[in-house]
């Protein structure tokens, strides 16, 4: 069984995703290697996700991304202060936004296995604590 922390990223292809993109980190999630696998969002997540939709006006979109974060699968644990205190340490030592430091302390800090995000640069912050898969290839 792995516990897999999606970053804001992962989430927006899964909810809002070509089809293909979609297939693919669904695909993934279901892997039978992986076992029974544990997804991992943050309220951060949540935050970055539906900024565009709300300040847009798109219910629907609103909706989506509600649904998936209502999904009794995914996990949202609550934050505390040594999530706080791990982001810290993450970013005064790489340098990264606080955001990105405070998504990998909450999969560090959560005991996640992997983090999902499509970000290259979160590799070297994660230390080796967890495994930084880049599933989807972004255009960009």
């Amino acid at each position: 069984m792995g516990r897999i922390y999606l970053d804001s990223c992962i989430v927006i292809y899964l909810v809002e995703g070509t089809e293909e993109v979609r297939s693919i980190l669904e695909n993934r999630l279901n892997d039978p290697v992986l076992g029974d696998t544990e997804i991992v969002v943050s309220d951060l997540v949540r935050l970055e996700t539906l900024v565009i939709p709300r300040r847009s006006g798109d219910t629907d979109l609103l909706d989506l991304f509600e649904s998936f974060f209502l999904d009794p699968s995914v996990e949202i644990p609550e934050p505390t202060r040594t999530v706080f205190d791990r982001a810290t340490e993450i970013r005064a030592k790489h340098l990264v936004p606080t955001p990105d430091a405070l998504h990998l302390a909450f999969a560090i800090e959560g005991n996640c296995d992997e983090f999902w995000t499509n970000d290259r640069r979160l590799e070297k912050a994660a230390d080796d604590l967890l495994r930084v898969i880049l599933p989807v290839r972004s255009s960009g």
